[in-house]
């Protein structure tokens, strides 16, 4: 079959195999040269990623928090909605971080620059990280990749949006932090597109940073944790947190198969959005006031198994680097995933660009990244079924409360 005739999914896979032999070969070469082409390759994308990924998150998280307005009749519906997505997704990073201390994965033993590294822990020094969370100035928190001060802005402004009381304005505010995002999303999608150069500078850096030796168990455990996490969170915490509302999980997962079959091989909640409304409405009777406002507000908010893949990553990334994990780091990162992951663009590779925007805007260098990338496909498909998965159960939950309520107020 000729390269012409080729579908869209199949180019796409074999520029990602052409960017990783060409990376492995460069890495691998020993010619000055081209090592040096693979790291500019690798410094091109790292200062894109620093340049669109605050803008990219605040944006997310102003839109997901302000642009689904509801009535009076809907308001319990958006507050239930709000509370268990945020909780569901807090509850995924936090069995992350669990399983993260008890499995405790080796490092690759990664020769870093001890400048950089120096760097990283003087600039995020315990007592100036949570200072720094209040921002002095909302332009000095995006120019020096402020991420918490970044996020606190953010949600304050989604917040804040839903309270102004001229309509009007509301709408132009909407309309115009919509268009700001379209604008970057374009960005995103030119940049998805052009990946594999990028990915062929982190494997060729990452080869040549790993040539002195790699642990490979510790990649093992790296990839362990994270499936873990999504099995528990998909297996045991929604199931029980079912069975705790009187709902027969087992019946729930049956009658929603379809939507979770779509969006574990498209590995997209949103393109399986369709089949899940379908399947909640036909299979689990779904009232469909719940099911069409609670499922695409989920869908773009309740990232149950991008969380857990942040603060896998961004751990064991800066772990690798040399830069000491503390409870308090923990703890912050538990919260900060889950933010981000609330705050997801909803572009393909979303979570992965995510922990490399994270990464990048804080100066933790990212080849290991590269190592990852080939495999996080896998990931994403599973990350993928959890998130529609957690978005299943919160519709259910709500429409199970909402039909109590109004059989007890026809009584």
């Amino acid at each position: 079959m000729s390269c012409c005739g080729m579908s869209s999914s199949r180019k796409k896979m074999l520029y990602f195999v052409i960017a990783i032999c060409l990376g492995l070969a460069c890495g691998l070469s020993g010619i000055p040269l081209l090592e040096q082409c693979g790291k500019i390759c690798s410094e091109i994308f790292i200062r894109i990623f620093k340049c669109v990924s605050m803008p990219v998150i605040s944006l997310s998280v102003i839109i997901a928090l302000s642009n689904y307005r509801s009535d009076d009749s809907m308001s319990k519906i958006w507050k239930k909605t709000i509370t268990y997505t945020i909780c569901t997704t807090l509850a995924a990073a936090s069995i992350s971080a669990i399983l993260y201390i008890s499995i405790a994965p080796s490092n690759f033993d990664l020769k870093f620059d001890e400048q950089s590294h120096q760097v990283v822990n003087d600039t995020h020094g315990y007592i100036k990280y949570f200072l720094d969370i209040i921002p002095e100035s909302i332009f000095t928190s995006f120019s020096e990749h402020k991420v918490l001060s970044v996020l606190l802005i953010s949600v304050i402004f989604g917040f804040a949006i839903r309270f102004i009381q001229d309509e009007s304005a509301k709408k132009s505010v909407i309309s115009f932090f919509n268009g700001v995002h379209s604008i970057f999303f374009t960005i995103i999608k030119f940049l998805v597109k052009i990946l594999p150069i990028g990915l062929f500078g982190f494997i060729a850096t990452g080869v040549i940073e790993f040539r002195s030796g790699v642990s490979i168990g510790s990649m093992g455990q790296y990839f362990m944790i994270i499936i873990l996490a999504n099995i528990i969170q998909g297996v045991i915490i929604l199931p029980l947190w079912l069975i705790s509302k009187d709902i027969d999980p087992i019946k729930t997962f049956k009658a929603m198969a379809p939507a979770l079959s779509v969006a574990f091989f498209s590995k997209s909640s949103s393109g399986s959005l369709p089949v899940t409304i379908e399947a909640a409405e036909a299979n689990l009777k779904i009232d469909t006031k719940v099911s069409r406002f609670v499922l695409p507000l989920c869908t773009t908010i309740n990232m149950n198994g991008c969380a857990a893949f942040i603060f896998t990553t961004v751990i064991y990334v800066m772990q690798n680097y040399g830069i000491e994990i503390t409870p308090i780091t923990i703890m912050s990162w538990i919260v900060i995933a889950t933010v981000a992951a609330i705050g997801n663009a909803g572009v393909p590779m979303g979570c992965f660009f995510l922990s490399t925007s994270l990464l990048s805007s804080m100066d933790v260098p990212i080849p290991v990244l590269g190592i990852i990338l080939p495999f996080y496909g896998v990931i994403d498909m599973l990350e993928t079924a959890l998130n529609v998965w957690s978005d299943s159960c919160v519709a259910t939950v709500i429409d199970k409360g909402n039909k109590i309520v109004e059989r007890g107020g026809n009584k």
